[in-house]
Order: structure tokens, then C-alpha cells, then sequence
């Protein structure tokens, strides 16, 4: 074996083991869950009364969804005289009549809702969050974004915890309004139900920094001032203040047992970009603070933890390295007679995606999902989240490099159950060469696949046929939907014609 293969299968090696501790970081977190998950948040002391709160509703281009998130948030239960809502509004298509006639119903209803429209798109969802604050009148400050449908008893389960002055933030969990409408917002409704239940819960408990999740929350007004307001240098602007919050001593509560439902893209498009801004915002983030965070007197075990969440993202461009070395360092080997190595590869493989099936298994025992329904999509959760490597390794890099973007919004269709409305080709994912390469992978996997079968070295062919199938699923299902420009159903074009009849009226 030349030098050239050694140093070779040390950086295949090498990438196998860095991956490997990211996986294995789902045992603590599952650990941390079962060890504090009977340590329940209750408030510390009562509020003598109760204090006035906004409601911020930022929206951008939804007109499919924003009457249902305004009629929502009108129904919550709490005094009509401490309770304010405004809906921001930066939308540049029918929305804003939509919207506008929307907020005037439910004024004349005796609601406290305003209006504003802003003509530029500064800052993104932060600047409107941030412009909002300037007419805010309430003391606490609630978020939902427009695909959220908050229950009425929102307030009254979240206000009580601020009896305690040093909460800063209270985050509830997101349910799925439209779960069962395919296996892709069956996926991701799972990977959902994994961050909150476990990772928010064991890193709250446990007295680790976790984030409030952009909505379904509510801050105590001084604390965002405290941390320096609402900022976009980041594409994550929530995990950003997050952090900048508990920084500064302020203390965050998740509720669990509090569920705020919402829509999860059913477009693989939309997905991905919702994923792109994450991932880059994360690392953003981490490039951010992650220094401050390891310099100050916080608890060493603190600091560990804020290090893997915040450079979680990291593991894609790795994953993508080890898509390219795998069907390679196959090759080798077996030119060297030495095939057999591969069951080296077995304990590194295993520690990372045993650790996907236990963690997500989990998560859904937690929600009460029985047998066999806690592990039938965990095939397809794998190679999906391998299938998604691509596009995130390219928004982690992007963030690397200092490269700036916009802030892609994630498009709503007003989605709930197995029932979606026809939608515009303007409110659909965008498209990018990237499902090219994707399917490219996919066929290089193809060929890695005959080799394994031809050179019977069936320990590789479980992990191979898992990344060829979730690049070609990721990279067919972007092509596909991209092409077909609309969600079509028979029964959906109604409720569109009258959105948009309602837009006109409205203008």
C-alpha cells in the first residue's frame, strides 16, 4: 500500500470518528432527557397581577395563512384591555389587503390589533420584530409566525412563569398540523419531535443554554433589551439573542406539555431552504458568540454543550467528504486484499446511526406513539437526513466563508391534515443547480453499490444503498416539484380563488 492510500484511509478514518462523537452526542442528550425529564418547570411564586403583553405576528408574502394565524391569536384567552397584537407586515403581493381587511374585522370586534406595513425589508424578521418593539406597549412580548396556530390558553400557561425575575423567555413546543400529509412532513415532524422533546428539554433541565425557536414564545421585554435587541447579522436571529440573553444571566423555561401547532413544509424546495437557514444561521452563530462563550466563567459543562449545539452543523460538510472518500476507500481495501478492514468502519457507522434510530425512537415513545409505529421511518429518516448533506454542507460553507444571503422565507400553503391548497408558483421553493449534484451522488452510489455486490462485501451495502437512496430521493423530489411549479388538489383551487378574490376586494 503506497503512502498516497495510507494517508488516504487516515483522513477516511478521521472524518469516520469526528462523525461518529456528533452522533454519539445524541446519547448524552437522551441521557440528560431520562435523567431530568420528571423535574417539572412550575412557576416560583404567583404574579399579583397580571401584566400587559404584545403579541408580534411577523408575516412576509402568506396570504394563505394569514387570516388563520390572526383569528388564532385573537382567540387566546386574556384580557382584552392588557393584550395588544400587531401584525408586522413586510409583504409585497395580495397579503397586504389580506391582511389589512383582516386586522380591521377583528378591530371592530373590540380587539387591540394594529397594522404595520413597512416598504423595505431591512433586517429581515428581525428588523420587524425590532420595529415592532418601538409602538410596543406590553411588558412581555409574545412571537408566532404565520404558519402558527396557538391555543387559547397560550398566555395563561406561559405569563405565570415570569413571576420569577429572572426568567427571560418562555418556549413552548410545536406540534404539526399537517404530520400525516406525506413521508416527507412525516420526517420532519419526527426530526422536530426529536429537538424539542429531548434536546430542549435535557438541555433546559439540566441547566444548559437552549433557544427560543423564532415563535411560539414569549420574552420578558427588558431581557431583549438587555441583550442588545433583536440583531441580523445572522440568518438565526432567535438562537442569536438566545444566546446573547443567557449570556447576561437571564434564565429560559421550555414547556414540553404546552403545544403550539404549525405548518411543516410539504415542498422538498421549501424544505431545503428552510434547512439552508438554519444551518448557515447556526454557524453564523457560532462564529459569533462561540468565542465569548468559551472565554467566560461559565460551567465547563455549559460550555460543551453550547459548542455542539452551535457547530452541529459542522457534521454535514463532513458527511459530504465522507460521501466522496466511502465507495473509494472501498476500492482501495479490496485492491489490497484487504476487504475485511471494512468491519473497522462497523463500530463508527454503528455509534452514529445507532444513535439517530435511538434518539428519534425515543422522542416518538415520549409523544405515546406505540410499537412499530416508532421505527418504520427511521430507513427514511437516515437517508434523508444524508440526502440533505449537500445543501446544508453548502450553507455551512457559505457562513465559513463570510458569504451573505437573504433572508428565504419558508413558503405556507395553509397545509393541515392531508389537505394543502394550490399555491402560486411565487410562494414555492426556489430552484438551484443543486439537485444535479445530488442526483449525482446518487448515481456515484449506484456504482459503489455494484462494485459492493460484485465484490461481495456485503457489510458496506446497508450503509451504500442508504446514501444512494437519499440522494436520489432528495435530488428526484427537487426536480420534480420545481417542474411542476404548483401543489395541485381537486378540492383546493376554491380556496385560493377566494383568497385572492378577498385581495382584491380588500385593495
Amino acid at each position: 500500500m503506497t503512502t498516497v492510500e495510507i494517508i488516504f484511509l487516515g483522513v477516511y478514518f478521521s472524518v469516520l470518528c469526528v462523525l461518529a462523537v456528533y452522533g454519539s452526542h445524541r446519547y448524552r442528550m437522551a441521557f440528560l432527557y431520562y435523567r431530568h425529564k420528571f423535574k417539572l418547570p412550575t412557576p416560583k411564586g404567583s404574579l399579583k397581577e397580571l401584566p400587559r403583553v404584545t403579541i408580534q405576528l411577523p408575516i412576509f408574502n402568506e396570504m394563505y395563512v394569514v387570516e388563520r394565524l390572526v383569528e388564532s391569536v385573537c382567540r387566546i384567552d386574556y384580557p382584552r384591555d392588557l393584550l395588544e397584537i400587531q401584525v408586522l407586515d413586510d409583504s409585497t403581493d395580495e397579503t397586504c389587503g389580506i391582511a389589512r381587511a383582516c386586522v380591521e374585522r377583528h378591530r371592530q370586534k373590540g380587539h387591540d390589533i394594529v397594522y404595520i406595513h413597512r416598504v423595505n425589508r431591512e433586517g429581515f424578521k428581525a428588523g420587524a420584530l425590532e420595529n415592532g418593539l418601538k409602538s410596543a406597549r406590553g411588558e412581555f412580548v409574545a412571537v408566532f409566525d404565520a404558519d402558527f396556530v396557538p391555543s387559547p390558553d397560550f398566555l395563561l400557561r406561559t405569563v405565570p412563569f415570569f413571576s420569577d425575575a429572572k426568567v427571560g423567555m418562555v418556549q413552548v413546543r410545536w406540534g404539526h398540523l399537517n404530520r400525516e400529509f406525506s413521508i416527507l412532513t412525516q420526517a420532519q415532524s419526527i426530526f422536530l419531535d426529536g429537538h424539542f422533546i429531548i434536546e430542549h428539554t435535557a438541555r433546559n433541565r439540566s441547566g444548559c443554554f437552549f433557544n427560543f425557536n423564532g415563535t411560539a414564545g414569549i420574552w420578558r421585554r427588558g431581557t431583549i433589551a438587555d441583550a442588545g435587541g433583536w440583531q441580523h447579522d445572522t440568518l438565526t436571529e432567535d438562537l442569536d439573542l438566545s444566546y446573547r440573553a443567557q449570556l447576561k444571566g437571564w434564565q429560559f423555561v421550555f414547556l414540553p406539555e404546552v403545544i403550539s401547532p404549525a405548518e411543516v413544509p410539504v415542498d422538498m424546495n421549501a424544505f431545503k431552504s428552510q434547512q439552508h437557514r438554519w444551518a448557515k444561521g447556526s454557524i453564523q452563530t457560532a462564529k459569533k458568540l462561540l468565542p465569548t462563550i468559551l472565554k467566560s466563567d461559565l460551567p465547563l459543562v455549559v460550555k460543551r454543550e453550547a459548542f455542539f449545539h452551535l457547530t452541529n452543523n459542522m457534521a454535514y460538510l463532513l458527511m459530504v467528504l465522507l460521501s466522496v472518500l466511502m465507495p473509494i476507500s472501498m476500492v482501495v481495501r479490496f485492491q489490497h486484499g484487504l476487504y475485511g478492514t471494512l468491519f473497522l468502519d462497523l463500530p463508527f457507522f454503528v455509534s452514529a446511526t445507532a444513535s439517530v434510530c435511538f434518539f428519534y425512537v425515543a422522542a416518538q415513545r415520549e409523544r405515546g406513539v406505540k410499537g412499530w409505529e416508532r421505527v418504520k421511518y427511521l430507513p427514511f429518516l437516515m437517508s434523508l437526513g444524508i440526502g440533505l448533506a449537500i445543501n446544508n454542507a453548502k450553507a455551512v460553507a457559505e457562513a465559513l466563508l463570510n458569504q451573505q444571503s437573504g433572508f428565504a422565507r419558508t413558503p405556507k400553503t395553509g397545509a393541515e391534515g392531508k389537505k394543502v391548497v394550490a399555491v402560486k408558483k411565487a410562494y414555492r421553493g426556489s430552484k438551484t443547480l443543486m439537485p444535479v449534484v445530488e442526483l449525482l451522488f446518487a448515481a456515484y452510489f449506484t456504482g459503489a453499490l455494484w462494485f459492493a455486490i460484485d465484490a461481495r462485501i456485503y457489510t458496506s451495502l446497508p450503509f451504500i444503498i442508504l446514501f444512494q437512496a437519499g440522494f436520489l430521493y432528495v435530488g428526484v423530489s427537487s426536480l420534480m416539484q420545481g417542474f411542476a411549479g404548483r401543489v395541485k388538489l381537486s378540492d383546493a383551487a376554491p380556496a385560493v380563488n377566494a383568497a385572492e378574490e378577498q385581495a382584491r376586494r380588500a385593495a
